[in-house]
């Protein structure tokens, strides 16, 4: 998410009904403008609520649910940041989950059950989390954060924390901060690294999107452009853990992946919310797009345009022009990625990196770009190739397929507390946009956008997310804010599928606050849904978190789900991507089996023997099963040369022959 204050504002309760008819009159004006997002979806028009809320699901069941603790339920000391929940990290039965003010622990040992065992205060500014072993990592970016976790806010610089906090888990009920890494531009968000030469180090590479701090604040922060050999722009900064000694880390490298770089083309607001901003009051443009002036700030400037005229009664055309001139003349000129007009306007931070150690290779949603990394020296990671696309805003993550051909970034078009799933958003905006990758070069295949319209009052774009472990398939699960969750399948770059969803109404107004707006949005919804040891789970921003099941359908099958719950992970950090490895098993088999009676890739006739041998294998023991699982595979390699999808039998005899090894 991009920095953002997360403030307490309200939201009228709306009827399904008007939701819906306000929809429709959307879609009858932007129809000629191309592909929209759904009207005759489930999910549209549920009626609001923060725990009675409408709800619309497909092909997952919600199977365990817990409220945000107490502890974080009010408002954020001196900042008045409410206790948002954000990112999620794994270890054994535990979830760890960061919040704008601290960090839970949930024990998932019964995922229908979910316990907290923990809830740490200690503000953050985001908190997203990494874990490994016994350490807990979570990031720092707010400008009030202390460093003994308090919450009166930093009159003195030296009681500061921005940057990256370690803390011993080794107690998880009393978990003890052994580290605060400080860096000068606090930490957004990060990505724990392994050193494969050394497994007593990892490496944390910090996304920091906040200003740099003066040198009076921190030793050695540099505000200076891209040419400066110490600039502490355009670079990420490269943490050293010794693990046996974590209070020994430190800032090590700032990796210049920036250089060259220019500034990258972007979208404006869609058409159809120029048209109604124009219609809902004075516009200005700010930053290339358009917004719309709060009445606070029109209405007295109006007034006193009004009586320097000596006019009296409601203000002309001509008042409202002389106003809209006034306070455009007051907007800075737009801003390069490169942040202050410095350098080449190029981006100067990442927002997020996803590495991927087991192809050697990282991803950077950076400013305008999606990055490509050598990670072949972990301290000191290189850019290999990079990406623009007009149709994005804010490239925010990225996700790898498991066997490195293909790569998603994310667009978190309008920071993520802005509505952007509405009918007037373009499908292909604030979507995922998928890369096949070869050569360790990118091209760009179809985008993936949440396709059901949601309304003004939910914040809605594309965020958090990983890959469901199916054999064959690339499979992801995704958050999309106040959009739900979302499975979609990307195995083909050039046609992805939605499978399954779950999706909440708005979060409703808090009439009794003196803030309260009848348009403003309550930020809510889901920042992450992840995959992990079986079953999926989702860190809802207002609500708390959420344990989900898939489902059979004519997208998924049984055998393909079981096999998606053969993979085990001890510890999973999402932006840290593990590759997935299936143990020998029947479920494995029989998903691609599915997959190919699915897409017609072996002839009927053929995949009916094939089922009726692996039930006859599966009932056998020992080196009998074994023979019959070895004759099938040699059957299914011959079978491959003839198939219309020969890399999935080929796959397939590869599971049977490593199920018949396993027998023996």
């Amino acid at each position: 998410m991009s920095h953002v204050r997360f403030v307490r504002a309200g939201l009228a309760r709306q009827a399904g009904s008007l939701a819906l008819l306000a929809l429709l009159a959307g879609a009858a004006s932007l129809a000629a403008q191309g592909a929209t997002a759904s009207i005759t979806d489930p999910r549209v028009g549920l009626h609001p609520g923060m725990t009675d809320a409408g709800v619309a699901s497909k092909n997952m069941d919600l199977v365990g649910h817990r409220a945000k603790p107490d502890i974080f339920d009010g408002p954020g000391g001196a900042r008045g940041l409410t206790y948002a929940n954000s990112d999620l990290a794994f270890r054994g039965n535990y979830v760890f989950q960061g919040n704008f003010s601290g960090f839970s622990i949930w024990d998932m040992s019964n995922p229908a059950r979910p316990v907290l065992r923990n809830s740490i205060l200690c503000a953050t500014g985001q908190g997203d989390p990494s874990i490994y072993g016994n350490l807990l990592f979570i990031s720092s970016e707010s400008t009030g954060d202390r460093s003994d976790c308090g919450t009166q806010g930093v009159k003195d610089a030296k009681d500061r924390m921005v940057g990256v906090r370690i803390w011993d888990i080794s107690d998880i009920d009393h978990p003890k901060k052994v580290a605060d890494v400080q860096t000068c531009r606090g930490s957004h968000t990060h990505t724990l690294v392994h050193d494969p030469k050394d497994k007593s180090i990892v490496y944390i590479y910090v996304s920091g999107s906040a200003g740099v701090r003066a040198e009076s604040d921190l030793a050695g922060c540099v505000n200076a452009p891209i040419d400066s050999a110490n600039t502490s722009l355009f670079r990420i900064d490269v943490i050293r853990v010794p693990l046996a000694h974590p209070e020994q880390a430190k800032v090590v490298s700032g990796a210049r992946i920036f250089n060259e770089l220019t500034a990258a083309k972007s979208h404006g607001n869609p058409p159809g919310d120029v048209a109604r901003r124009a219609r809902a009051g004075l516009t200005i443009t700010m930053n290339g797009q358009q917004v719309t002036v709060p009445a606070n700030i029109v209405t007295p400037l109006l007034d006193s345009i009004v009586k320097a005229r000596s006019g009296t009664g409601v203000p002309t055309a001509e008042d409202s022009t002389t106003a809209r001139n006034f306070l455009q003349s007051r907007m800075p000129p737009p801003t390069p990625a490169g942040r202050g007009g410095r350098g080449n306007g190029g981006p100067s931070q990442c927002h997020d990196i996803t590495v991927y150690p087991a192809i050697g290779l990282g991803a950077g949603a950076c400013g305008g770009y999606g990055l490509l990394l050598d990670l072949s020296d972990p301290a000191n990671p290189k850019r290999i190739d990079f990406v623009g696309d007009s149709n994005f805003a804010f490239w925010h993550s990225a996700t790898f397929s498991n066997d490195g051909s293909k790569l998603l970034f994310t667009d978190e078009w309008g920071g993520g507390t802005a509505p952007r799933c509405r009918i007037i958003d373009p499908l292909d905006w604030g979507a995922d946009a998928i890369f096949t990758l070869k050569d360790r070069k990118l091209t760009q295949g179809a985008y993936f956008k949440m396709p059901a319209a949601q309304t003004d009052q939910e914040n809605c774009v594309a965020h958090n997310g990983s890959l469901v472990p199916v054999p064959g398939r690339d499979i992801m699960v995704q958050g999309w804010y106040q959009g739900g969750v979302d499975v979609f399948d990307f195995t083909d770059a050039m046609h992805p599928r939605e499978i399954a969803y779950f999706d909440r109404g708005p979060i409703p107004n808090h009439p009794e606050r003196p803030d309260s707006s009848s348009t403003a949005i309550v930020t809510g919804g889901f920042w992450a849904g992840y995959w992990y040891n079986g079953h999926i789970y989702a860190s809802e921003i207002a609500r708390g978190i959420d344990v989900f099941d898939l489902t059979p359908s004519e997208w998924l099958s049984q055998n393909e789900i079981d096999a998606a719950k053969l993979v085990h992970w001890e510890q999973f950090n999402p932006q840290s991507q593990p590759k997935i490895e299936w143990p020998a098993a029947f479920p494995v088999v029989r998903s691609y089996l599915d997959q190919l009676v699915r897409n017609s890739g072996l002839e009927a006739a053929r995949t009916g023997e094939i089922a009726r041998a692996l039930n006859s294998a599966e009932k056998m023991a020992g080196a009998t099963r074994g023979a019959a699982l070895t004759k099938l595979a040699s059957q299914l390699e011959r079978d491959a040369k003839g198939a219309a999808d020969e890399w999935r039998v080929r796959a397939m005899a590869q599971a049977v022959r490593d199920l018949a090894k396993a027998s023996h």
